[in-house]
């Protein structure tokens, strides 16, 4: 788990800099300049969660058990459900998907999902 935490965080790190740098450059041209926050934030919780699996992934020298891998997996839901429905929320009209209303409902969850990451985390650390 510890590898594959680590393998994950720099992917997702290194994907919210290219997503970034995306967001900065060609959408600002391409989406209505409300929309480009929201491309943004999710940029921003992407990186912020990249991290945390790789805080996670060097603490299982130190803490393991079952709680740190679902923290992990929290984190990576997080990120897909979160960051993943901002995207396509901001670009909606861009990709021609207005009509997916399911995807509002969706960033609750992944908030949710980072919020039991951490929440497992310090679970995990109180319990050493």
């Amino acid at each position: 788990m510890q590898k594959l935490f680590l393998s994950i965080g720099a992917v997702a790190a290194g994907t919210a800099v290219i997503l970034g740098a995306f967001g900065a450059h060609a959408l600002k041209e391409k989406i209505a300049a409300d929309q480009l926050p929201i491309f943004e934030t999710g940029v921003r919780y992407q990186m912020y969660h990249a991290f945390a699996l790789i805080i996670l992934g060097l603490m299982f020298d130190r803490f393991s058990g079952p709680m740190l891998n679902y923290s992990g997996y929290s984190f990576i839901l997080g990120i897909i459900f979160f960051s993943g429905s901002l995207y396509l929320l901001s670009m909606r009209t861009l990709l021609g998907i207005e009509s997916w209303k399911f995807l509002g409902p969706i960033t609750p969850l992944g908030g949710l999902c980072f919020i039991g990451g951490w929440v497992l985390m310090l679970i995990c650390v109180l319990k050493k």
